[in-house]
């Protein structure tokens, strides 16, 4: 396992995270992500940046591309990166202005991101309670019909303050037309806990073998919760819990294109690894696992540990596979730092496989 302290925090530059990559034709791997510049906040100014790879993660250029500058009142962030079957490159992102007006959009490259298309809403469908979409950082998916899959989290604030900040319910858009055109799911899913004040946040979806789609959504439940779709994302299953005991942190799932098994990176809170108790323990989004499932999604095996800090905070992980080895991409903050650092954190494949894991 290598760590490489990609982004840290700066006095200009205080946070850096929720970030995407992809492989480019010629072997070069283009990585996007959340540059604040205006605080740590989530509604702190903010533009996407970019940073390269040309030897498989291994190193990484120095100095930033400005990817896309803030286009809203308050930032861009959440960044997805996606290969489309025509071979095109989708670029995702939202585009926040206040607390009722997050939407997401999305760009298309036809020459490996070198430009970027006009951009096109997706979060197309309006509510009365306000317009606030989470669609967290590399969650588009294309399924094998062709369909392109973004799954958000829509939060009511009628009011424009933090303290009418309504839990999430979620809701799933999708396209025929390689981006195109947008419809929304017939299915929105709530929390099953009436007094749950966070709802259903930060979903995301992998298609699995048998053409069915599984959602995963982060909780204040103690799991993530998981829902399932048999008509490509139109209509969705009831929730329920998983046996991913979690904070309520984000997890990521993907499969792994050698052995076709699912492999997901959550804040494992199972007691596989024990880490040091204390007051705002459900709070803290650590330790960071990965774990593979040989019969989707059902059980999870070969446990890893990536990040153990008590006090630390490791979310918001973009995965990518590159000959035989895992890229990751993370937020990774320590002590007593709210955010700041970017990591990437490269795993061998067998590595995870491995006999010492459980």
């Amino acid at each position: 396992m290598k760590k490489i302290d990609l982004l840290p925090e700066k006095e200009d530059n205080p946070r850096n995270s929720e970030g995407g990559m992809i492989e480019l034709k010629d072997g070069e791997i283009m990585f996007a992500y959340t540059h604040f510049y205006g605080g740590k906040s989530d509604n702190a100014g903010a533009l996407l940046a970019g940073r390269c790879s040309y030897d498989k993660g291994e190193t990484w250029t120095k100095e930033d591309e400005i990817i896309i500058e803030n286009e809203g009142k308050e930032n861009v962030m959440s960044v997805s990166l996606l290969r489309l079957k025509n071979g095109e490159i989708i670029l995702g992102y939202v585009t926040k202005n206040s607390l009722k007006d997050c939407k997401y959009y999305i760009r298309k490259s036809k020459d490996e991101g070198k430009t970027w298309s006009e951009k096109i809403l997706v979060t197309n469908r309006e509510f009365e309670e306000g317009n606030y979409f989470v669609v967290n950082n590399d969650r588009i998916i294309q399924l094998s019909s062709g369909r392109i899959i973004v799954p958000a989290s829509h939060h009511p604030c009628p009011t424009n303050k933090w303290e009418d900040f309504g839990p999430g319910r979620v809701i799933v858009f999708y396209s025929d037309d390689n981006g195109k055109t947008w419809k929304s799911s017939k299915t929105i899913l709530f929390t099953p806990e009436k007094e749950d004040k966070a709802g259903l946040q930060e979903p995301g979806v992998v298609e699995l073998k048998d053409g069915r789609i599984l959602m995963w959504m982060r909780t204040n439940l103690g799991s993530q919760i998981f829902s399932y779709s048999e008509d490509g994302g139109e209509t969705w299953s009831r929730v329920k819990p998983s046996s991913l005991i979690s904070p309520l942190s984000p997890a990521s799932i993907k499969r792994i294109p050698e052995t076709g098994d699912l492999f997901v990176v959550y804040n494992d809170r199972s007691g596989r690894f024990p880490i040091i108790e204390h007051e705002n323990d459900l709070k803290n989004r650590t330790p960071l696992v990965c774990a593979i499932s040989k019969d989707e999604g059902k059980s999870w095996e070969k446990h890893f540990l990536i990040e153990n800090d008590p006090n630390g905070r490791f979310c918001y992980t973009s995965i990518l596979f590159v000959d035989g080895k895992v890229i990751l991409s993370y937020s990774a903050v320590s002590s007593n730092q709210v955010w700041g650092l970017l990591r990437i954190t490269l795993l061998d494949i067998d590595e995870i496989y491995g006999e010492k894991n459980s």
